[in-house]
Formats: structure tokens, sequence, C-alpha cells
């Protein structure tokens, strides 16, 4: 990896690691103190994060505001708290057949400018605490919804339960949050299953860098 002190890095974070995690094995690799991540992934989510390392970290607001890109698989039929499986599912219901013009009726629902609430379990600030803390604790709250635009979303496949879709959408918002809408719409419930950022601007994910090029000595 390269010496220089101020980079823009690319790399694939990989499922069951957190955002944070990352960083970290950035900051070990390069003996590094100034390092941050523009975008967080989820624990269960992979594909692409951006790590800027020393003066390059000035630019962090201008990659959160880029363009985002996910492949997303939904589970029809099921709810969580959580919207995901990060929590025990606590519904289920046996529709999950859905015509081809049904789909696209819902679908089409969530493009454009959409206010959106954001899920329970998230980073959302609430009384200056964050969300998923509050949550965890059973601590009773509201969130406020937000407006993001989601300008494309594209069934890649559909084999009930399960839906994958595409969506390109802007920063800030939560495909826990769409998979949750998009349940609902279809009056059957729906959890995020998995989830792959594909892209941020004009990076990719496979073009990115992966952890496991990195030095043994800093994968602890």
């Amino acid at each position: 990896m390269t010496a220089n002190n101020d980079n823009i890095l690319a790399f694939y974070k990989p499922k069951g690691m957190t955002s944070f995690e990352v960083v970290r094995r950035v900051r070990c690799e390069m003996g590094l103190k100034k390092v941050g991540h523009a975008g967080t992934l989820d624990p269960l989510a992979e594909g692409l994060l951006i790590i800027l390392t020393g003066s390059k970290t000035k630019m962090m607001e201008r990659f959160l505001k880029m363009e985002k890109e996910y492949l997303a698989t939904l589970r029809l039929g099921v709810t969580s708290r959580s919207h995901d499986l990060e929590t025990e599912i606590v519904e289920r219901t046996s529709e999950t057949s859905f015509s081809e013009e049904e789909l696209s009726r819902v679908i089409g629902k969530f493009t454009g400018k959409i206010e959106q609430v954001p899920p329970d379990f998230s980073a959302a600030w609430v009384d200056g605490k964050r969300a998923y803390h509050l949550a965890r604790k059973g601590v009773e709250f509201e969130l406020k919804p937000k407006s993001v635009v989601i300008s494309e979303i594209t069934v890649e496949s559909y084999a009930p339960p399960i839906l994958k879709i595409r969506v390109v959408c802007s920063s800030g918002t939560y495909i826990r949050s769409l998979a949750r809408d998009i349940g609902e719409e279809l009056a059957c419930g729906a959890v995020l299953e998995g989830l792959v950022r594909t892209r941020i601007g004009e990076y990719r994910a496979e073009d990115a860098l992966r952890l496991e090029d990195m030095s043994v000595s800093c994968a602890a």
C-alpha cells in the first residue's frame, strides 16, 4: 500500500465487519492517526467503503453527498424491529407472490423525492444519542421523516419470497427503511436480507481494494 499520508482509498468491506474496523485496519497498515470513512455500512452489509487519510479527510463532506448505488436482497413476508436480520423476526405472512405489474406499481411509489423515516436501529441522533443505542435498551422514541431522493429502482430478480433490487439514491437513504416501506405497501412485510454497496459517485466496488491484501500483522 502507498506510503503517502494523503489518500483516497476504495475498500470492499466484507459482511460481518464494522466500518470502524476497516478504518482501524488501514490505520494499522499505514501507521497513520488521521483516518476516516465516508459513509457507514452496517455490519451485515458489504461493499464499497471510501477511506480518507491525512489531508484528504477534509473531503469527507464531498464524498458523503455523492450518489450511491446498492444491490439489495429483500425477504418478503416477514418483519423485524431493525428491518433486517440483526433482530429476530416478529411477524410472518404467507402471501409473498406478486405479479410483475404489482411490483412495478409499488416500487414506482418510491422513486423521486420521498419522505423516509430512518430505522430505530440506525445512527440517527435522538436528543444527543444514537438511535440504535436507545433501541437496544428498549427506550421508546420517534424519528422524524427526512427527504431523500431515489433516482432509480429496478428489479434484478424475483423468486418468492426473495426480491432483489438495484437502487440508485442520494446520500442519507436507508435501504432498510426502503425494504420496510416496500413490505408495508405490499401488505406482507419485508426485511433486508442482504445489501451490497456497488458505487459511490464514480468509485465502484469491483475496483476496490480487499482487506486480505493487507499485512497479517494488522489483521488482529
